[in-house]
């Protein structure tokens, strides 16, 4: 049981290694995480602030709420990592559309806080191809 554990751990960096030298997961990598700060909402934190990098992109309750109480707030970041529901659902078309349009597949808008993002096609497909590489 231990060495399947370990060749999968193994697997995982390898792939971790190969995606960080494709340039367009590394731009999208640079535009989720440097640009737009995803992690911000969509990873949980510690108590001293430090981010949980094994749950990294994995959703996260909303450390904040709002003076006033918006429509359609949401105070739960969903998963965006590569094999999370929503990634299932609309697929690599669905959340490269939803980058560049700001609407899901089903036409809607984001919930407040989540920023309607029109990012061009290949910004918005970068950054899809990057969340594919989060386990």
């Amino acid at each position: 049981m231990r060495r399947l554990w370990i060749a999968g751990l193994l697997a995982t960096a390898a792939f971790a290694q190969d995606a960080a030298k494709d340039p367009v997961v590394a731009r999208g990598k640079y535009l989720a995480e440097e640009v737009a700060k995803c992690q911000t909402c969509h990873t949980p934190q510690m108590d001293n602030g430090d981010y949980i990098k094994s749950q990294w992109m994995k959703g996260s309750s909303l450390g904040f709420t709002p003076v006033s109480n918006p429509a359609n707030w949401k105070s739960k970041a969903p998963d965006i990592s590569a094999n999370s529901p929503i990634m299932k659902r609309w697929g690599d078309e669905g959340m490269t559309r939803f980058l560049e349009t700001g609407r899901n597949p089903r036409g809607s808008k984001p919930g407040s806080p989540m920023p309607v993002f029109t990012l061009s096609h290949e910004d918005a497909a970068a950054v899809t191809a990057f969340l594919k590489t989060i386990q």
